[in-house]
């Protein structure tokens, strides 16, 4: 059973930064694909960013050239720095990671979510 403790958020003004931590533990196989997700009030889950364990990313559209997310494959931590947050990135960010089991021809992955953090963009 993958753990995974979420750190970083808070209170910020519009243009501000924030810079959030996700450590995942207890992984009985390898860490893929690990992820942020973030859901404002009242709406869904949505895909913010994520990186495969050789680097590659997706980032939502609308956060393109002021989020980035990078990892620490050695400690199994991924890192979201927010640069020019605005009120619309406010939301419960939720960190999750993939827990990759191959036994010869046969992969499993389980999907494994954090409990969240509160970023509040906000004058």
């Amino acid at each position: 059973q993958v753990q995974l403790v979420e750190s970083g958020g808070g209170l910020v003004q519009p243009g501000g930064s924030l810079r959030l931590s996700c450590a995942a533990s207890g992984s009985n196989f390898r860490i893929g694909i690990m992820a942020w997700h973030r859901q404002a009030p009242g709406q869904q889950r949505d895909l913010v960013a994520s990186m495969t364990s050789a680097g590659s990313t997706i980032y939502r559209n609308s956060v393109k050239g002021r989020f980035t997310i990078s990892r620490d494959n050695a400690k199994n931590t991924v890192y979201l720095q927010m640069n020019s947050l605005k009120p619309e990135d406010t939301a419960v960010y939720y960190c999750n990671a993939d827990d990759v089991e191959v036994d010869g021809w046969d992969k499993r992955v389980y999907t494994y979510w954090g409990q969240g953090t509160q970023v509040i963009v906000s004058s």
